[in-house]
């Protein structure tokens, strides 16, 4: 039989396609942009019929109906990275999370310390030798793909067709729904303010041209970007990218040619951004997606010269402790990333690891460098990991430094109305 054949008879509804999810199995969501609503809402259909099922997943947009507190007994929620649509769910008690670099994500997948049964999926149609192109999203989807045993797919006639380590046969395929609809898109920041502004352009004089970047999304790393035009052969090797990047890159900015490890290639794990970015990785043989094991892994990044690693946070204390996944005992987001690229970027010859936030939240009331973490704030990168704390008011570079040349930089990089109060906090602990 061929497999077209094959694709044919496998190809059913969303409610037939989900129909052998079975009670205490574990099923796994596509993330971000690869949100298999769908099939989801097909699965959540079942509640009444089933018990302790399992979904696991990274940040997801749209719709997450299995959190819903009225299937708390048909559904549990298993958090590898925590987003809007399942926050209060984790708060409140009623889904788990889980600490964990999502380097690491895949290989707990392989080994069943995060199992999966039932893989959920949303990628492309497949080529004329039967490849479907995990799209917007490889991650550690498609690790889970290969330790499921039974893969259902949403087939998007609009999924664009990622290059690199990025493909699954239709053969592994158990069953198939095809859909032809947008891609969920993430909002860009349509105005970039000027605290952004100010952070942006102190963290773009720490890169050189020739560097490779690794940042996240939201208004700091598009306003880093706005300030990155002069630079020249800029690479990027980052678990994500958005709409950012396409722009530089099509202004000619970055190109890839002084990277040191797959030169003239934009290495990536998923895209999260706008149809302008979905539209930009469609067979774009400029685009690599490889799984975030390998993209987030220290030794590889590290192989990249003057890797520039941008990152953020919730706060950072006065020894230079980063949290950012949490506020106080309330789980806001995951650990994601940021060690993996911090670890990387600082073993990069001439890398440059950077935690960069405002210096305050809540319309300027709480300072973001602070005395010590709020009670309960979980420490994502260690005082020892960070080098480099860029505030709208300068750059803190911590490596290396004592507590007491920590505590004098930070406080240089705190909002002016915080210094008096912070320089009291620090004498007070002997820090100063």
């Amino acid at each position: 039989m061929s497999w077209i054949e094959s694709y044919r008879q496998k190809v059913k509804t969303a409610e037939q396609a989900v129909a052998g999810v079975r009670s205490g199995e574990h099923v796994w969501l596509h993330a971000g942009c690869n949100n298999p609503e769908e099939l989801v809402k097909a699965l959540v259909a079942r509640a009444d019929e089933l018990r302790g099922v399992e979904v696991t997943h990274l940040l997801t947009f749209g719709s997450a109906d299995h959190v819903d507190p009225r299937y708390q007994g048909s559904f549990r929620h298993r958090a590898l990275f925590t987003g809007p649509n399942v926050r209060e769910a984790v708060n409140e008690g009623r889904a788990d999370w889980v600490p964990v670099f999502l380097s690491e994500i895949p290989g707990l997948v392989r080994s069943r310390a995060i199992p999966v049964d039932v893989a959920f999926l949303h990628i492309s149609p497949p080529d004329e030798h039967g490849f479907c192109s995990y799209g917007v999203g490889v991650e550690c989807s498609k690790a889970a793909a290969e330790s499921a045993r039974t893969v259902v797919a949403l087939v998007n006639h609009r999924m664009p067709r990622s290059l690199g380590d990025s493909f699954i046969h239709v053969s592994r395929l158990t069953h198939v729904v095809e859909i032809d609809r947008p891609l969920i898109e993430l909002p860009q920041c349509t105005e970039v303010g000027e605290v952004a502004r100010a952070i942006g352009r102190n963290v773009a004089d720490l890169i050189e041209s020739g560097s490779t970047l690794q940042m996240g999304i939201g208004e700091i790393p598009d306003a880093v970007l706005l300030f990155l035009k002069e630079k020249r052969d800029l690479g990027i090797h980052t678990e994500m990218f958005s709409d950012g990047v396409v722009e530089l890159f099509e202004a000619g900015v970055i190109t890839g040619e002084a990277k040191t490890l797959h030169k003239g290639k934009i290495v990536s794990s998923f895209v999260l951004g706008s149809k302008r970015t979905f539209d930009f990785v469609d067979n774009n043989p400029f685009v690599d997606f490889h799984p975030t094991d390998y993209v987030n892994d220290p030794f590889v990044i590290a192989q990249n010269d003057r890797m520039v690693a941008i990152n953020s946070a919730i706060a950072v204390d006065l020894t230079g402790q980063v949290c950012a996944d949490s506020m106080g005992r309330s789980i806001y987001s995951g650990v994601g990333g940021q060690v993996d690229f911090i670890r990387g970027a600082s073993r990069s010859q001439g890398g440059k690891p950077i935690i960069a936030l405002p210096s305050t939240a809540k319309d300027g009331t709480i300072s973001r460098i602070c005395d010590t973490l709020v009670p309960g704030s979980g420490v994502v990168t260690s005082r020892a990991d960070v080098h480099y704390v860029v505030t709208e008011y300068g750059v803190a570079n911590l490596h290396g430094r004592s507590l007491r040349e920590r505590a004098q930089a930070l406080i240089a990089c705190a909002h002016p109305q915080f210094r008096e109060e912070l320089l009291c906090a620090a004498q007070k602990r002997k820090l100063l």
